[in-house]
């Protein structure tokens, strides 16, 4: 058994084929790629030479999709690279392991590792250097903080709402909350039963203000079943059906009028009869309907 460690080679990023590619939220990998650029790659990426290249790619991606993606990112032509021997099975198989492997803190643990340093008076760029974030992640979160976004936070401690999203709807007007929302149903962050607490959450924070009333507790929202929806949306629609139909029901009665009331201005009789009783007059709008029907 070889105990010596492995060589790192600088293997260029064109090289090397990612053979179980996954998608990664935008904030991540901008926050791998902030790392990278301001304090180098600290783990080299690993990767298994081939006899046969893969669309003309001599490497297949072993672990570090994220590590490599940022380096192309930031244009480099190479990056450092463990290789190892191992078969397009294997590399496939330990490529599975390190994504179901891989533990990043929850968005509680972060809150409160953040809030603890900026305590003890860290600044934002000596926070996102010892936790490994970006500074504008960082920034975010002490916006959440120092603009008293308790019903955010509580959101985010409760695992409602991504702190990416609760950031973009800190920092922006109605507008720009709903094209938040928008994006985040586009790439998959918030969709369904997630998406709809988020609206809501929305809505409260629009009707009674970013914090707690003071003695409120913070009460857990009832989560929204399918049946409440199925009933909601239900009674919604019938709603407005019934307002479809008592609109139409008027059309054809205004319609009956303006043609009843036309007919007997056609009728010299009757003018004569409104003259003597001085009703001659008629309603700006009517009289102009009439006017246009005649023409």
């Amino acid at each position: 058994m070889n105990d010596e460690a492995p060589s790192v080679q600088m293997i260029p990023t064109d090289q090397i084929n990612v053979i179980n590619p996954r998608s990664r939220n935008k904030l991540v990998f901008q926050s791998i790629v902030s790392n990278i650029s301001a304090l180098g790659l600290k783990k080299p990426i690993t990767v298994a030479p081939r006899s046969q290249p893969t669309d003309g790619k001599k490497y297949d991606l072993v672990c570090g999709q994220g590590r490599l993606e940022a380096y192309i990112a930031l244009g480099q032509p190479e990056i450092p690279a463990i290789v190892t021997e191992a078969t397009r099975e294997d590399c496939f198989l330990m490529s599975l392991v390190e994504n179901v492997a891989r533990r990043t803190q929850s968005p509680v643990e972060l809150l409160r590792e953040i809030n603890n340093l900026r305590a003890r008076g860290y600044n934002t760029a000596e926070i996102a250097k010892k936790i490994d974030l970006a500074k504008s992640y960082v920034s975010g979160i002490g916006h959440l903080l120092d603009h008293g976004e308790d019903r955010l936070l509580a959101a985010v401690e409760k695992g409602r709402i991504p702190l990416s999203v609760a950031m973009q709807i800190s920092t922006s007007d109605e507008a720009g909350i709903q094209q938040a929302l928008c994006d985040a149903y586009e790439d998959k962050t918030l969709r369904g039963r997630k998406l709809l607490i988020v609206r809501r959450i929305v809505e409260q924070r629009k009707a009674n203000g970013k914090r707690f009333s003071m003695g409120a507790h913070r009460k857990v929202d009832p989560l929204v079943s399918a049946e409440a929806l199925v009933k909601a949306y239900r009674q919604e629609a019938d709603r407005q059906q019934l307002l479809v139909k008592k609109a139409r029901i008027t059309e054809n009665q205004l319609l009956f009028i303006g043609s009843a009331v036309k007919k007997l201005f056609q009728d010299e009789n009757f003018l004569t009869l409104l003259r003597a009783e001085g009703l001659e007059t008629l309603p700006e709008y009517l009289a102009q309907r009439i006017q246009s029907d005649k023409g």
